[in-house]
């Protein structure tokens, strides 16, 4: 199937600053007021890692401190971009495309659950011959980071969740598997477009447009079709996923490293009060709220999630 977005289909790494994507990039982060450095390393490369190719993009020097970046369910890598333009001054980004998203390849044995894919975290950050990392997860990287950290402690210096926790509201997990089920298949972009406005009013079309290409694939009839695992073969392990990936309060106390919760402060999946519980719980626990933005934090309010972030991963 055609690719609407550029990215490396090999072992050869691709340097993405020579690519439009990137000018489009620089572009947003000019309009958000979102400092960067325009000399940047920014790399889109695979690596095969527990027989699976996984396609991620690295930003940064290999000298810096590392970060490890993974996204929410049914999104990309590509996800991250505006906040790793500006902490690749200062971190060694892995921006990973976790199984059966993106530009990785989909999982054989369809199996989507947080143990799997923490596995491969561990697996790709083995390769890359990384033993100490920070990481931030959203939504469904989210619940990944914990499982990680749960896994391979020794692993994590720091822990970032993006508006996730062990108690999340069914309300608004629900209205975001509504949406990604009705939005699966278009005749023309400008219908998912205009979907997409009106399920995330917190971003200018403009973003929204240059962002499009990292979430559909063009089908050999024309249509456009999201770009992640959709296969009937998923619909008998949902209820086992689902269950598998559940979390409670008491299963995090024992993450003992630095953990930040970045919630949005009109988020409808992690409310104030299960964020206030869950960081309570946690023996290193902090707090940030992001006014401005919903469940996807950092794309609905860069700069707000940027000024929450960064003195937590410089401190």
């Amino acid at each position: 199937m055609p690719y609407l977005n550029e990215f490396s289909s090999s072992n050869t790494p691709l340097d993405m600053t020579t690519t439009q994507e990137f000018l489009s990039l620089c572009q947003s982060a000019d309009d958000l007021g979102i400092q960067y450095n325009k000399k940047v390393s920014y790399v889109s490369n695979n690596v095969v890692a527990r027989h699976q190719r996984f396609h991620f993009l690295e930003w940064g020097s290999a000298s810096s401190p590392h970060l490890l970046l993974l996204h929410g369910g049914n999104q990309s890598a590509h996800s991250w971009d505006l906040v790793s333009l500006q902490l690749a001054e200062h971190f060694h980004i892995i921006a990973l495309d976790q199984r059966g998203h993106g530009d990785s390849e989909w999982a054989r044995d369809a199996d989507y659950s947080s143990h799997a894919m923490a596995a491969d975290a561990f697996s790709v950050l083995s390769e890359l011959s990384i033993d100490s990392v920070t990481v931030l997860g959203h939504s469904m990287g989210g619940m990944n980071t914990l499982r990680l950290a749960m896994q391979q402690p020794q692993l994590l210096e720091r822990l970032v969740l993006v508006d996730i926790g062990p108690e999340i509201s069914d309300s608004g997990t629900k209205s975001i598997r509504n949406f990604v089920t009705e939005n699966r298949e278009f005749e023309d972009l400008e219908a998912f477009i205009q979907n997409v406005q009106k399920y995330d009013p917190y971003r200018s079309r403009e973003h929204i447009e240059r962002t499009v290409k990292y979430n559909l694939l063009q089908r050999a009839d024309g249509k456009f079709i999201s770009k992640r695992d959709h296969g009937p073969r998923l619909a008998t392990t949902q209820n086992q996923r689902e269950r598998s990936d559940r979390f409670s309060i008491e299963d995090t106390a024992d993450i003992s490293q630095p953990t930040l919760i970045i919630r949005g402060a009109d988020s409808n999946v992690l409310s104030a009060e299960a964020a206030d519980r869950f960081v309570q719980a946690l023996p290193n626990g902090e707090l940030k709220t992001v006014p401005n933005s919903g469940h996807n934090v950092h794309g609905q309010n860069t700069s707000g999630f940027l000024e929450a972030l960064v003195p937590f991963l410089l401190g």
